[in-house]
Protein backbone atom coordinates (compact mmCIF):
# COMPACT_ATOMS: atom_id res chain seq x y z
CA UNK A 1 0.00 0.00 0.00
CA UNK A 2 1.75 3.15 -1.07
CA UNK A 3 1.70 6.60 1.49
CA UNK A 4 -0.98 8.36 -0.06
CA UNK A 5 -3.67 5.25 0.41
CA UNK A 6 -2.57 4.62 3.57
CA UNK A 7 -2.68 8.29 4.52
CA UNK A 8 -6.33 7.98 3.12
CA UNK A 9 -7.42 5.24 4.93
CA UNK A 10 -5.98 6.10 8.01
CA UNK A 11 -7.83 10.06 8.14
CA UNK A 12 -10.92 7.83 6.95
CA UNK A 13 -10.89 5.50 9.96
CA UNK A 14 -12.71 7.18 12.34
CA UNK A 15 -14.56 9.29 10.06
CA UNK A 16 -18.58 8.60 10.70
CA UNK A 17 -19.06 11.06 7.84
CA UNK A 18 -17.39 8.24 5.82
CA UNK A 19 -17.98 5.11 7.96
CA UNK A 20 -21.02 3.28 6.23
CA UNK A 21 -23.21 0.92 8.30
CA UNK A 22 -19.73 0.80 10.47
CA UNK A 23 -17.77 -0.17 7.85
CA UNK A 24 -13.95 1.76 7.75
CA UNK A 25 -12.62 2.65 3.92
CA UNK A 26 -10.56 -0.53 4.30
CA UNK A 27 -13.53 -2.66 4.40
CA UNK A 28 -15.59 -0.40 2.05
CA UNK A 29 -13.97 -1.61 -1.12
CA UNK A 30 -16.12 -3.60 -3.64
CA UNK A 31 -19.46 -2.47 -2.05
CA UNK A 32 -22.38 -0.38 -2.88
CA UNK A 33 -23.66 2.13 -0.43
CA UNK A 34 -26.90 3.93 -0.29
CA UNK A 35 -27.01 7.73 0.53
CA UNK A 36 -29.07 9.60 2.27
CA UNK A 37 -29.80 13.22 2.02
CA UNK A 38 -28.66 15.43 5.26
CA UNK A 39 -31.22 18.27 4.07
CA UNK A 40 -32.84 18.89 7.45
CA UNK A 41 -36.49 21.03 7.88
CA UNK A 42 -37.01 22.95 10.80
CA UNK A 43 -40.23 24.22 12.21
CA UNK A 44 -42.85 24.98 9.83
CA UNK A 45 -42.61 29.10 9.67
CA UNK A 46 -44.68 29.39 6.78
CA UNK A 47 -42.84 30.91 3.68
CA UNK A 48 -44.66 32.32 0.97
CA UNK A 49 -44.00 32.09 -2.91
CA UNK A 50 -44.31 33.88 -5.87
CA UNK A 51 -43.11 32.20 -9.34
CA UNK A 52 -42.25 34.81 -12.32
CA UNK A 53 -41.71 32.57 -15.20
CA UNK A 54 -44.05 29.61 -15.41
CA UNK A 55 -42.56 27.78 -18.34
CA UNK A 56 -41.19 24.56 -17.99
CA UNK A 57 -38.31 25.17 -15.26
CA UNK A 58 -40.74 27.05 -13.57
CA UNK A 59 -43.37 24.66 -13.78
CA UNK A 60 -40.91 22.20 -12.36
CA UNK A 61 -39.02 24.28 -9.58
CA UNK A 62 -42.31 25.34 -8.18
CA UNK A 63 -44.12 21.76 -7.82
CA UNK A 64 -40.19 20.67 -6.18
CA UNK A 65 -40.90 23.72 -3.84
CA UNK A 66 -44.56 23.16 -2.69
CA UNK A 67 -43.37 19.64 -1.51
CA UNK A 68 -41.47 21.50 1.02
CA UNK A 69 -43.50 21.56 4.29
CA UNK A 70 -44.43 25.51 5.36
CA UNK A 71 -43.82 26.70 1.55
CA UNK A 72 -46.99 28.58 0.23
CA UNK A 73 -47.67 29.75 -3.46
CA UNK A 74 -49.07 33.29 -3.37
CA UNK A 75 -48.45 34.51 -6.56
CA UNK A 76 -47.76 33.79 -10.41
CA UNK A 77 -46.26 36.00 -12.92
CA UNK A 78 -45.89 35.31 -16.78
CA UNK A 79 -46.48 36.85 -19.97
CA UNK A 80 -48.16 34.61 -21.60
CA UNK A 81 -52.15 34.12 -20.95
CA UNK A 82 -52.45 30.72 -21.12
CA UNK A 83 -49.73 30.27 -18.51
CA UNK A 84 -51.56 32.04 -16.16
CA UNK A 85 -54.94 30.60 -16.88
CA UNK A 86 -52.69 27.21 -16.30
CA UNK A 87 -51.49 28.56 -12.90
CA UNK A 88 -54.99 29.02 -11.69
CA UNK A 89 -56.22 24.90 -12.54
CA UNK A 90 -52.86 23.50 -11.87
CA UNK A 91 -52.36 25.53 -8.06
CA UNK A 92 -55.52 27.14 -7.50
CA UNK A 93 -58.39 29.72 -8.33
CA UNK A 94 -57.12 32.16 -5.54
CA UNK A 95 -53.85 32.66 -6.87
CA UNK A 96 -52.77 35.99 -7.60
CA UNK A 97 -51.45 36.10 -11.29
CA UNK A 98 -50.12 39.30 -13.33
CA UNK A 99 -48.22 39.83 -16.69
CA UNK A 100 -46.29 42.57 -14.49
CA UNK A 101 -43.80 41.35 -12.07
CA UNK A 102 -43.62 44.36 -10.14
CA UNK A 103 -46.85 43.68 -8.96
CA UNK A 104 -45.67 40.73 -7.11
CA UNK A 105 -42.72 43.01 -5.35
CA UNK A 106 -45.35 45.79 -4.29
CA UNK A 107 -46.85 42.94 -2.26
CA UNK A 108 -46.22 42.39 1.43
CA UNK A 109 -47.88 38.99 1.23
CA UNK A 110 -44.92 37.09 -0.56
CA UNK A 111 -41.20 36.19 0.96
CA UNK A 112 -39.64 34.87 -2.01
CA UNK A 113 -39.74 34.61 -5.38
CA UNK A 114 -38.75 31.85 -7.87
CA UNK A 115 -36.77 33.96 -11.03
CA UNK A 116 -37.64 31.29 -14.17
CA UNK A 117 -37.96 33.50 -16.54
CA UNK A 118 -35.39 33.74 -20.13
CA UNK A 119 -31.96 34.70 -19.18
CA UNK A 120 -31.98 37.96 -20.39
CA UNK A 121 -34.41 38.47 -17.42
CA UNK A 122 -32.53 37.14 -14.43
CA UNK A 123 -30.24 39.87 -13.44
CA UNK A 124 -32.87 42.43 -13.34
CA UNK A 125 -35.39 40.99 -11.61
CA UNK A 126 -33.09 39.60 -9.38
CA UNK A 127 -31.93 42.51 -8.42
CA UNK A 128 -35.47 44.35 -8.07
CA UNK A 129 -36.90 41.96 -5.79
CA UNK A 130 -34.04 41.96 -3.05
CA UNK A 131 -34.56 45.47 -3.01
CA UNK A 132 -37.77 44.92 -2.45
CA UNK A 133 -37.32 42.88 0.67
CA UNK A 134 -37.52 39.56 -1.29
CA UNK A 135 -35.42 36.53 -1.09
CA UNK A 136 -35.27 35.07 -4.25
CA UNK A 137 -34.36 32.03 -5.79
CA UNK A 138 -32.73 32.38 -9.34
CA UNK A 139 -32.75 29.78 -12.35
CA UNK A 140 -28.98 29.14 -13.84
CA UNK A 141 -27.37 30.87 -15.28
CA UNK A 142 -27.43 33.43 -12.89
CA UNK A 143 -26.80 36.17 -15.66
CA UNK A 144 -27.12 36.67 -19.27
CA UNK A 145 -23.70 38.75 -19.87
CA UNK A 146 -20.37 38.43 -17.21
CA UNK A 147 -20.72 42.01 -16.69
CA UNK A 148 -24.16 42.24 -15.38
CA UNK A 149 -22.76 39.57 -12.03
CA UNK A 150 -21.57 41.87 -10.52
CA UNK A 151 -24.38 44.48 -9.75
CA UNK A 152 -26.08 40.84 -8.12
CA UNK A 153 -23.26 40.16 -5.88
CA UNK A 154 -23.58 43.83 -4.16
CA UNK A 155 -27.13 43.46 -3.90
CA UNK A 156 -27.55 40.23 -2.24
CA UNK A 157 -24.86 41.82 -0.07
CA UNK A 158 -26.92 45.15 0.64
CA UNK A 159 -29.78 43.62 1.18
CA UNK A 160 -28.91 40.94 3.19
CA UNK A 161 -31.83 38.66 1.08
CA UNK A 162 -31.41 34.98 0.29
CA UNK A 163 -30.21 34.56 -2.77
CA UNK A 164 -29.59 31.06 -4.34
CA UNK A 165 -28.93 30.19 -7.51
CA UNK A 166 -30.76 27.07 -9.18
CA UNK A 167 -28.27 24.57 -10.59
CA UNK A 168 -28.82 21.77 -7.84
CA UNK A 169 -25.88 20.29 -8.40
CA UNK A 170 -24.06 21.73 -5.56
CA UNK A 171 -26.81 20.00 -2.88
CA UNK A 172 -27.24 16.98 -4.24
CA UNK A 173 -26.05 13.64 -1.69
CA UNK A 174 -23.83 12.30 -4.11
CA UNK A 175 -21.99 15.92 -4.75
CA UNK A 176 -21.14 15.93 -1.05
CA UNK A 177 -20.34 12.36 -0.62
CA UNK A 178 -18.21 12.45 -3.43
CA UNK A 179 -16.54 15.74 -2.09
CA UNK A 180 -15.68 13.84 1.21
CA UNK A 181 -13.66 11.95 -1.06
CA UNK A 182 -11.88 14.03 -2.97
CA UNK A 183 -10.93 16.19 -0.11
CA UNK A 184 -9.07 12.99 1.48
CA UNK A 185 -6.99 12.55 -1.20
CA UNK A 186 -8.35 8.87 -2.72
CA UNK A 187 -7.85 9.95 -6.41
CA UNK A 188 -4.45 11.57 -5.71
CA UNK A 189 -3.37 14.44 -7.43
CA UNK A 190 -6.41 15.88 -9.36
CA UNK A 191 -5.13 16.20 -13.33
CA UNK A 192 -8.27 16.26 -15.21
CA UNK A 193 -11.71 16.64 -15.31
CA UNK A 194 -14.06 15.92 -18.35
CA UNK A 195 -18.35 16.46 -18.05
CA UNK A 196 -19.98 15.68 -21.18
CA UNK A 197 -23.61 15.83 -21.70
CA UNK A 198 -24.75 15.37 -25.28
CA UNK A 199 -28.35 15.01 -26.59
CA UNK A 200 -30.28 13.58 -29.62
CA UNK A 201 -33.82 14.54 -29.68
CA UNK A 202 -35.82 17.59 -30.44
CA UNK A 203 -36.94 18.57 -26.92
CA UNK A 204 -33.05 18.13 -26.17
CA UNK A 205 -32.61 20.83 -29.30
CA UNK A 206 -35.07 23.06 -27.28
CA UNK A 207 -37.63 22.64 -30.02
CA UNK A 208 -40.62 23.16 -27.46
CA UNK A 209 -44.31 22.90 -28.64
CA UNK A 210 -45.86 26.51 -29.04
CA UNK A 211 -49.52 26.81 -28.72
CA UNK A 212 -52.16 27.74 -31.37
CA UNK A 213 -53.00 31.09 -29.86
CA UNK A 214 -49.75 32.08 -29.76
CA UNK A 215 -49.66 36.19 -31.14
CA UNK A 216 -49.37 39.71 -30.10
CA UNK A 217 -52.83 39.40 -27.87
CA UNK A 218 -52.09 36.71 -25.57
CA UNK A 219 -47.34 37.31 -25.35
CA UNK A 220 -46.80 40.28 -24.02
CA UNK A 221 -44.08 40.73 -26.71
CA UNK A 222 -42.56 44.33 -25.61
CA UNK A 223 -42.76 43.50 -21.72
CA UNK A 224 -40.64 40.58 -22.86
CA UNK A 225 -38.28 42.08 -25.37
CA UNK A 226 -36.81 44.72 -22.00
CA UNK A 227 -33.18 45.42 -22.92
CA UNK A 228 -32.80 42.89 -25.62
CA UNK A 229 -32.93 44.31 -29.83
CA UNK A 230 -36.40 45.44 -30.51
CA UNK A 231 -38.02 42.96 -33.33
CA UNK A 232 -41.78 42.23 -34.65
CA UNK A 233 -43.54 39.36 -32.77
CA UNK A 234 -41.99 36.31 -33.11
CA UNK A 235 -43.78 32.95 -31.08
CA UNK A 236 -40.17 30.94 -31.64
CA UNK A 237 -38.53 33.51 -29.82
CA UNK A 238 -40.30 34.03 -26.51
CA UNK A 239 -41.51 30.05 -26.49
CA UNK A 240 -37.94 28.75 -28.14
CA UNK A 241 -35.89 31.60 -26.72
CA UNK A 242 -32.62 29.35 -25.67
CA UNK A 243 -32.36 29.23 -29.45
CA UNK A 244 -31.71 33.23 -29.57
CA UNK A 245 -28.24 34.79 -27.98
CA UNK A 246 -30.59 38.10 -27.63
CA UNK A 247 -32.59 36.09 -24.98
CA UNK A 248 -30.85 33.07 -23.43
CA UNK A 249 -27.36 31.85 -23.21
CA UNK A 250 -27.00 28.90 -25.15
CA UNK A 251 -25.58 25.44 -24.38
CA UNK A 252 -22.93 26.54 -22.18
CA UNK A 253 -25.18 28.92 -20.18
CA UNK A 254 -27.60 25.82 -19.92
CA UNK A 255 -25.65 23.52 -19.48
CA UNK A 256 -22.01 24.08 -19.00
CA UNK A 257 -23.23 25.92 -15.86
CA UNK A 258 -24.05 22.91 -14.17
CA UNK A 259 -20.76 20.75 -14.95
CA UNK A 260 -18.92 23.57 -13.67
CA UNK A 261 -21.07 23.84 -10.24
CA UNK A 262 -20.32 19.99 -9.54
CA UNK A 263 -16.77 20.64 -10.35
CA UNK A 264 -16.46 23.64 -7.93
CA UNK A 265 -18.72 22.02 -5.58
CA UNK A 266 -16.77 18.70 -5.59
CA UNK A 267 -13.04 20.08 -5.57
CA UNK A 268 -13.44 23.65 -3.78
CA UNK A 269 -11.67 25.31 -7.06
CA UNK A 270 -13.54 28.81 -7.90
CA UNK A 271 -12.53 29.39 -11.45
CA UNK A 272 -10.51 28.67 -14.29
CA UNK A 273 -7.85 31.52 -15.37
CA UNK A 274 -7.75 30.20 -18.98
CA UNK A 275 -10.46 29.58 -21.34
CA UNK A 276 -10.87 28.28 -24.85
CA UNK A 277 -14.37 26.75 -26.49
CA UNK A 278 -14.57 26.00 -30.23
CA UNK A 279 -18.61 25.61 -31.36
CA UNK A 280 -20.73 25.23 -34.23
CA UNK A 281 -24.17 24.61 -35.63
CA UNK A 282 -24.37 21.75 -37.60
CA UNK A 283 -27.74 19.93 -37.58
CA UNK A 284 -31.24 22.46 -36.09
CA UNK A 285 -31.19 24.65 -38.73
CA UNK A 286 -33.96 26.10 -38.02
CA UNK A 287 -33.56 30.09 -37.29
CA UNK A 288 -31.76 29.85 -34.31
CA UNK A 289 -28.69 31.42 -33.84
CA UNK A 290 -26.86 29.61 -31.00
CA UNK A 291 -24.63 27.01 -31.12
CA UNK A 292 -25.70 22.98 -31.57
CA UNK A 293 -22.03 21.64 -30.55
CA UNK A 294 -19.87 23.51 -28.05
CA UNK A 295 -16.99 22.38 -26.30
CA UNK A 296 -14.92 23.83 -23.90
CA UNK A 297 -11.54 23.78 -22.50
CA UNK A 298 -10.50 25.14 -19.13
CA UNK A 299 -7.01 25.46 -17.08
CA UNK A 300 -7.66 25.91 -13.45
CA UNK A 301 -4.31 27.59 -11.61
CA UNK A 302 -2.59 25.53 -8.86
CA UNK A 303 -4.45 27.10 -5.39
CA UNK A 304 -3.18 25.57 -1.65
CA UNK A 305 -6.28 22.88 -2.25
CA UNK A 306 -5.21 21.24 -5.33
CA UNK A 307 -2.97 21.40 -7.93
CA UNK A 308 -2.97 22.81 -11.33
CA UNK A 309 -5.40 20.59 -13.67
CA UNK A 310 -7.54 20.64 -17.41
CA UNK A 311 -11.62 20.73 -17.48
CA UNK A 312 -12.73 19.95 -20.40
CA UNK A 313 -16.37 19.73 -21.28
CA UNK A 314 -19.25 19.33 -24.22
CA UNK A 315 -22.65 19.72 -25.24
CA UNK A 316 -23.77 18.06 -28.65
CA UNK A 317 -27.43 18.84 -29.70
CA UNK A 318 -26.50 16.90 -32.88
CA UNK A 319 -25.43 13.61 -31.61
CA UNK A 320 -27.06 10.97 -33.65
CA UNK A 321 -25.90 8.31 -30.78
CA UNK A 322 -28.39 8.83 -28.43
CA UNK A 323 -26.42 11.36 -26.31
CA UNK A 324 -24.17 10.16 -23.61
CA UNK A 325 -23.68 12.02 -20.15
CA UNK A 326 -20.11 11.20 -18.19
CA UNK A 327 -18.74 13.02 -15.70
CA UNK A 328 -14.81 11.93 -14.47
CA UNK A 329 -12.64 13.43 -12.14
CA UNK A 330 -9.47 11.87 -13.15
CA UNK A 331 -6.02 11.95 -10.57
CA UNK A 332 -2.74 10.12 -10.32
CA UNK A 333 -4.08 7.78 -8.13
CA UNK A 334 -7.84 6.97 -8.74
CA UNK A 335 -11.02 8.11 -10.85
CA UNK A 336 -14.29 9.62 -9.34
CA UNK A 337 -16.92 8.84 -11.95
CA UNK A 338 -20.63 10.63 -11.22
CA UNK A 339 -23.53 9.93 -11.90
CA UNK A 340 -27.01 11.47 -12.16
CA UNK A 341 -27.44 10.68 -7.97
CA UNK A 342 -24.66 8.40 -7.17
CA UNK A 343 -20.83 7.81 -7.89
CA UNK A 344 -18.21 4.93 -8.37
CA UNK A 345 -14.51 5.22 -6.97
CA UNK A 346 -12.03 3.69 -8.74
CA UNK A 347 -8.69 3.14 -6.73
CA UNK A 348 -5.27 2.04 -7.86
CA UNK A 349 -1.63 1.37 -7.35
CA UNK A 350 0.52 2.27 -10.27
CA UNK A 351 3.53 -0.13 -10.62
CA UNK A 352 7.08 0.12 -8.85
CA UNK A 353 8.92 -1.18 -11.82
CA UNK A 354 8.82 1.71 -15.02
CA UNK A 355 8.78 -1.12 -17.72
CA UNK A 356 10.42 -2.50 -19.91
CA UNK A 357 10.47 -4.52 -23.20
CA UNK A 358 7.11 -4.85 -25.55
CA UNK A 359 6.33 -1.07 -26.92
CA UNK A 360 10.07 -0.15 -25.73
CA UNK A 361 12.76 1.51 -26.82
CA UNK A 362 15.22 -1.51 -25.77
CA UNK A 363 13.37 -3.47 -28.84
CA UNK A 364 15.72 -1.41 -31.04
CA UNK A 365 19.55 -2.51 -29.17
CA UNK A 366 21.30 -5.05 -29.54
CA UNK A 367 20.33 -8.53 -28.27
CA UNK A 368 23.12 -8.83 -25.99
CA UNK A 369 22.07 -5.38 -24.24
CA UNK A 370 18.83 -6.40 -24.42
CA UNK A 371 19.56 -9.17 -22.48
CA UNK A 372 22.15 -7.36 -20.30
CA UNK A 373 19.19 -4.88 -19.60
CA UNK A 374 16.11 -7.54 -19.12
CA UNK A 375 18.24 -9.10 -16.57
CA UNK A 376 19.38 -6.11 -14.31
CA UNK A 377 15.41 -4.83 -14.47
CA UNK A 378 14.77 -8.33 -12.91
CA UNK A 379 16.92 -8.05 -10.43
CA UNK A 380 16.25 -4.82 -9.09
CA UNK A 381 12.09 -5.63 -9.38
CA UNK A 382 9.97 -8.30 -8.03
CA UNK A 383 6.88 -9.74 -9.95
CA UNK A 384 4.84 -7.49 -7.56
CA UNK A 385 6.49 -4.11 -8.69
CA UNK A 386 5.76 -5.12 -12.08
CA UNK A 387 1.78 -4.93 -11.44
CA UNK A 388 -0.60 -2.62 -11.20
CA UNK A 389 -2.80 -2.89 -7.85
CA UNK A 390 -6.13 -1.99 -8.42
CA UNK A 391 -8.97 -2.10 -5.57
CA UNK A 392 -12.36 -3.19 -5.99
CA UNK A 393 -14.86 -0.28 -6.79
CA UNK A 394 -16.77 1.19 -4.31
CA UNK A 395 -20.09 3.13 -5.24
CA UNK A 396 -22.79 4.99 -3.89
CA UNK A 397 -26.10 5.49 -5.32
CA UNK A 398 -29.11 7.77 -3.46
CA UNK A 399 -32.35 5.66 -3.04
CA UNK A 400 -34.64 5.47 -5.76
CA UNK A 401 -36.89 8.39 -5.91
CA UNK A 402 -34.26 10.81 -4.87
CA UNK A 403 -34.42 14.31 -6.07
CA UNK A 404 -31.66 16.85 -5.90
CA UNK A 405 -33.80 19.58 -6.87
CA UNK A 406 -35.71 18.89 -3.63
CA UNK A 407 -32.62 19.51 -1.59
CA UNK A 408 -31.69 22.06 -3.17
CA UNK A 409 -35.00 24.18 -2.57
CA UNK A 410 -34.90 22.68 1.55
CA UNK A 411 -31.79 24.20 1.50
CA UNK A 412 -33.53 27.32 0.11
CA UNK A 413 -35.87 27.58 2.67
CA UNK A 414 -33.86 26.75 5.76
CA UNK A 415 -31.39 29.67 4.63
CA UNK A 416 -34.61 31.98 4.84
CA UNK A 417 -35.80 30.38 8.34
CA UNK A 418 -32.39 29.82 10.20
CA UNK A 419 -29.97 32.23 8.66
CA UNK A 420 -27.59 29.40 7.24
CA UNK A 421 -25.46 29.70 4.30
CA UNK A 422 -27.06 29.01 1.19
CA UNK A 423 -24.93 26.75 -1.22
CA UNK A 424 -24.84 28.91 -4.40
CA UNK A 425 -24.77 32.49 -3.38
CA UNK A 426 -24.61 35.37 -5.79
CA UNK A 427 -20.31 35.23 -5.44
CA UNK A 428 -20.42 31.11 -6.33
CA UNK A 429 -23.00 31.87 -9.13
CA UNK A 430 -21.01 33.91 -11.08
CA UNK A 431 -17.71 32.21 -10.36
CA UNK A 432 -20.39 29.34 -12.27
CA UNK A 433 -22.07 30.93 -15.23
CA UNK A 434 -18.70 33.53 -15.66
CA UNK A 435 -16.56 30.62 -17.37
CA UNK A 436 -19.61 29.13 -19.28
CA UNK A 437 -20.55 32.07 -20.45
CA UNK A 438 -16.75 32.97 -21.51
CA UNK A 439 -16.85 30.24 -23.91
CA UNK A 440 -19.54 31.56 -26.10
CA UNK A 441 -17.47 34.70 -26.01
CA UNK A 442 -14.46 32.47 -26.86
CA UNK A 443 -15.80 30.53 -29.34
CA UNK A 444 -17.32 33.96 -30.80
CA UNK A 445 -13.17 35.38 -30.88
CA UNK A 446 -11.87 32.26 -31.82
CA UNK A 447 -9.22 32.95 -28.96
CA UNK A 448 -8.72 32.23 -25.78
CA UNK A 449 -10.11 34.24 -22.44
CA UNK A 450 -8.15 34.75 -19.48
CA UNK A 451 -10.58 35.45 -16.86
CA UNK A 452 -9.37 35.95 -12.98
CA UNK A 453 -11.36 34.15 -10.49
CA UNK A 454 -10.77 35.78 -7.57
CA UNK A 455 -11.95 39.30 -8.51
CA UNK A 456 -14.49 37.58 -11.32
CA UNK A 457 -13.18 39.87 -14.36
CA UNK A 458 -12.10 39.00 -17.67
CA UNK A 459 -8.50 40.40 -18.16
CA UNK A 460 -7.03 41.64 -21.52
CA UNK A 461 -5.66 39.04 -24.07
Amino acid sequence: MNNSRRDFIKKLSGSSALMIGGASIAESYGKTFILQSEAKITANDTVRIALIGAGIIGHYDLGTALKVPGVELVAVCDLYDGRLIRAKEKWGNNIFTTRDYREILLRKDIDAVLVCTSDHWHDKISIDAMNAGKHVYCEKPMVHHIEEGQAVIDTQKKTGKVFQVGSQTASSVATAEARKYFEQGIIGDLTYVEVFRDRSDAKGAWQYTIPNDASPQTVDWDRYLGDAPKVPFDANRFFRWRNYKDYGTGLAGDLFVHNVTGLHSVTGAIGPNKIYSLAALNYWKDGRDAYDLITGIMQYPKTAKHPAFQFVTRVNQSDASGGINSTRYVGTEGVIEMGWTGFTVRHFKRPKAPGIGGYDSVESFPKAQQDELMKAYNELYSAEDKLWQKDPEIKFQAPDGYDDRLDHFINFFESIRTGKAVFEDATFGLRAAAPSLACNLSAQLQRPVNWDPIKMKVLPS
